[in-house]
């Protein structure tokens, strides 16, 4: 199993909309609007790094208002 979370940068004042199209995302299990550098924190439990990629690449940078998204995999 591998384990990342995922920073995101929003440009839309749609908090809850884009939190809604993040969390429906199958392997997200947990996401959160946050203050400070970035806009929502997400949490990804996946197979495989290369679905960490389909999820922060090809998934969440797809939804409309996302700006950018940093992704960290868990060490442990």
């Amino acid at each position: 199993m591998v384990v990342a979370y995922i920073l995101v940068k929003a440009n839309s004042g749609e908090a809850d909309r884009i939190l809604g199209e993040i969390s429906d995302i199958d392997g997200v299990v947990d996401a959160h609007v946050v203050a400070g550098d970035v806009d929502f924190i997400v949490k990804v439990e996946v197979d495989s790094p290369a679905a960490v990629k389909e999820i922060s690449a090809n998934q969440i940078q797809r939804v409309r208002g996302i700006e950018t998204t940093e992704t960290y995999l868990s060490m442990d």
